[in-house]
């Protein structure tokens, strides 16, 4: 939770302001009902109207410093709560930015969401509280007890028996409070995820009419979040009723045990009303306390939350070793190189994998779907680290190499094509912020999107809707590819992404990045064989191993699960 000290630090002098303005108003409210009772036995008992309207301006003067501080203190509260939890949520935002791939589906994505906006709210609720009323409650508490015993210390045998009792209820409160909301976030993450994988196959789900079945797996998630609210909700509920009736059995014991005294002249009318006073203000600060703690349990939940993101470790670490780019760029060598998602001692979805790719070639991967072909390229721009073996760049390892600078030098489409939302222009300047419109539309024009894009009422400054819904497949694997090239990079990574193009479209882009790809290393991963037939070399990979390694004859030549790929695709397409 060191994290939080950053905040702290940040705020802390205007908390501290918000401490004082509390106080002040702690203050006022405890001062009043002493005012009261001298009012009552002095000048009224007294009928001394002169001392009636005196204590009486200063009771109001007294209410007013309370109501100026109260303003204060509110004002301070909002305008910190707001900007903690701003800046909160943006600095889990970068750090969620800055963990790797392992990271990132290690803490699961849908709970990130959750991380990201529900439990940073739980705490800047409990941020707000805390200015509001957390100093004021013990405050209005323990000012309370003393005024009382001063007033008259038979009264306040009352106080010794209730207020250990309320003590007790609120410690009960946090240690069997804490656990439930702990199981209501992660209920939370639960729905998150079930909405979000419905959101992204909206259209599967529509196509396959599984409305039914889509409906049954979110009311599950919905029903459990609804058990765990209603379980710590109900445990909660128990002990504000708890401790109103305890302090209010202490109330009519004060006016019963007070009765007695006025009958008996030991006590005086107006200390019994200010006693009653002062009783009603702890019940008030004790169910303060009770809240506060509310808060604090599901705040606490939440802070571990996000702790545990701030607490990861980026997993992608270098060492600096001064590397510079080479006059000679875009090599790329695989020397033994193993990956597991789950490291060391998890089942290998690469294995011993080894080949080069020279600067200006163009290198196609090929194989049966689970080969392993997008794990393998995964590894290049450092989206993961091999298990064993070591990947090279420029004759240098990645590991040595600061991911930022080695991304910078890559372009990768990948397989799952990913548009923003915005204008086609900005689509394509991802790849390259500065890119001018010239280069937009060279780029464009290569990855065969320049017609279509101006065959739009808008052109380049067409919206794109959320995903990209409103362009095809094919047009928007053909966006993808521009916003890459737009980059000009060493290294361009094309992960199957014509596979929703067609053939004579992919003939025409494969011919611009001939002529575009002079001294460019290309690698391509494709499922069709006429996507990787004219590679400089092909490799095959077949169960996470290398296979066959060459150009498409020699291949065709000597490697069994080539020649299976190529006859089963040409001879469907002869017939």
């Amino acid at each position: 939770m060191r994290f939080y000290l950053k905040y702290l630090k940040k705020y802390g002098v205007a908390i501290a302001i918000s401490f004082f303005f509390l106080a002040m108003e702690a203050v006022s409210d405890l001062l009043q009902p002493t005012i009261m009772a001298m009012i009552i036995d002095k000048g009224v008992a007294e009928r001394d109207m002169d001392y009636v309207l005196r204590m009486g301006g200063l009771m109001l003067l007294i209410t007013a410093l309370g109501a100026v501080a109260a303003s204060m203190r509110n004002l301070l509260s909002s305008y910190v709560s707001q900007n903690f939890g701003a800046l909160l949520r943006s600095d889990l935002f970068r750090k969620i930015q800055s963990l790797s791939f392992e990271n990132v589906d290690k803490l699961d994505r849908a709970s990130l969401v959750t991380r990201l906006t529900n439990d940073v709210n739980q705490v800047q609720v409990f941020v707000n509280g805390m200015m509001r009323i957390f100093v004021k409650a013990p405050l209005l508490c323990i000012g309370g007890l003393i005024m009382a015993a001063q007033l008259n210390l038979q009264l306040s045998v009352v106080l010794a028996i209730v207020v250990p009792i309320v003590g007790l209820f609120i410690i009960l409160n946090i240690k069997i409070g804490f656990p439930f909301f702990g199981k209501v976030q992660y209920a939370l993450d639960r729905v998150n995820g079930a909405m979000r994988e419905y959101l992204s196959g909206v259209r599967v789900v529509k196509a396959f009419h599984r409305y039914a079945f889509e409906s049954e797996k979110f009311n599950l998630a919905n029903e459990e979040l609804q058990a765990k609210s209603i379980s710590a909700t109900r445990i909660m509920s128990v002990f504000g009723p708890a401790i109103m009736l305890v302090v209010n059995l202490g109330i009519v014991a004060v006016l019963w045990i007070g009765g007695l005294g006025v009958e008996q002249s030991e006590i005086e009318v107006g200390h019994i009303i200010a006693f009653t006073n002062y009783m009603t203000q702890i019940l008030f600060a004790l169910m303060m306390i009770s809240m506060v703690f509310n808060l604090f349990v599901r705040a606490k939940a939440s802070a571990l939350r996000i702790g545990e993101v701030f607490a990861e470790e980026n997993r992608i670490t270098w060492k600096e070793t001064g590397y510079e780019s080479k006059a000679e760029t875009g090599r790329i060598d695989f020397e033994k190189v193993s990956f597991s998602y789950d490291g060391e001692g998890g089942e290998l979805v690469l294995k011993e994998i080894s080949f080069t790719c020279l600067p200006g070639e163009t290198v196609g991967i090929i194989g049966s779907t689970g080969s392993g072909k997008s794990s393998l390229v995964a590894l290049i721009p450092r989206f993961y680290d091999a298990t064993s073996g070591s990947l090279r760049i420029d004759g240098e390892d990645v590991r040595h190499i600061d991911p930022k600078k080695l991304r910078e030098r890559i372009a990768i489409v990948p397989q799952k094509t990913v548009l923003f939302t915005g204008t086609v222009m900005e689509n394509i300047r991802w790849g390259k912020e500065d890119a001018t419109l010239e280069e937009v539309e060279q780029a464009a024009k290569m990855a065969e999107a320049h017609d279509f894009v101006m065959a739009t009422k808008d052109g380049y400054e067409s919206r794109v809707g959320q995903g990209g819904v409103n362009f095809s497949g094919g047009q928007k694997q053909r966006l993808s590819i521009a916003r890459a090239l737009v980059r000009k990079p060493e290294i361009l990574i094309l992960d199957d992404s014509t596979s929703a193009v067609d053939v004579a479209t992919e003939g025409r882009i494969k011919e611009s990045l001939r002529k575009y790809a002079d001294g460019l290393t290309c690698i391509l991963i494709a499922q069709r064989i006429t996507s990787v037939m004219d590679a400089d070399k092909i490799v095959v990979l077949d169960h996470g191993e290398m296979v066959g390694l060459g150009t498409h004859d020699e291949l065709l030549a000597n490697c069994r699960v080539y020649q299976e790929i190529y006859h089963s695709q040409i001879g469907r397409e002869v017939n």
